[in-house]
């Protein structure tokens, strides 16, 4: 599947069924999004990404730039490009429900994925592409994986996401970043077993961002070659 086919997914009637492609937009909404009684806003920094979270939802996408602090450290800044998916409140029957049927959202604003448990790896691979970071790290020749949120809960479920899937990649403890939020980074020794597999298989649904697999493929190239 080519990057221009990334929209020809297979969606479900219902944006709240189990399903790897309401996994993969829910984790996108988790890591990078904002619920709220009038809608759901949700940012991408990747075009094909953005256009298969509108595919699944519908929406308005709008395309921007922005410069932000690192988390890690605040002193470097970064400019990307952001792609933001408005979806008001009246489309897709996302909002506006209550009960077994509402959002995957309790009523303290905390997330319930208990319809997606069958699509951890879609699940975990939103989270990353949503709140998540992949480096190579020059200073040691590893390749980093970190999540970064300033919800403490939605990382400590990440967490147990990762125990659960398949292979074993330890994790650091859950930090507080410099800015007031948290994160934790896979183990550098099992984040290139853990990053082949987040993306193994991923153009079979489409469900993946790009832009991230290739700098995780990059980053694992790096690591190889260092290691030479």
């Amino acid at each position: 599947m080519s990057e221009t086919e990334a929209t020809e997914i297979e969606v479900p009637a219902d944006p709240l069924a189990g399903h790897a492609a309401t996994a993969y937009f829910w984790g996108h909404v988790a890591g990078s999004g904002d619920v709220s009684d009038n809608g759901i806003e949700v940012v991408a920094n990747d075009e094909a990404s953005a256009q298969v979270l509108a595919a699944v939802a519908g929406g308005d996408l709008e395309h921007d730039t922005t410069t932000r602090d690192y988390a890690h450290d605040t002193s470097i800044t970064r400019t990307e490009d952001e792609y933001t998916l408005t979806i008001g409140g009246d489309e897709s029957g996302l909002l506006g429900r209550s009960g077994a049927l509402g959002l995957p959202v309790d009523g303290r604003g905390n997330y319930r994925f208990g319809a997606f448990s069958d699509y951890d790896r879609e699940l975990l691979r939103g989270l990353l592409e949503g709140c998540g970071t992949v480096c190579f790290k020059s200073s040691s020749g590893t390749v980093g994986i970190s999540f970064v949120h300033d919800d403490r809960d939605l990382l400590a479920f990440a967490r147990e996401l990762i125990d659960e899937c398949p292979v074993d990649a330890p994790m650091g403890d859950l930090s507080e970043t410099s800015s007031g939020g948290y994160w934790f980074g896979v183990d550098d020794d099992a984040a290139p077993e853990f990053g082949t597999w987040l993306y193994e298989n991923c153009e079979e649904t489409g469900l993946f961002a790009p832009s991230r697999r290739r700098k995780l493929e990059r980053s694992l190239e790096q690591a190889a070659a260092y290691d030479e």
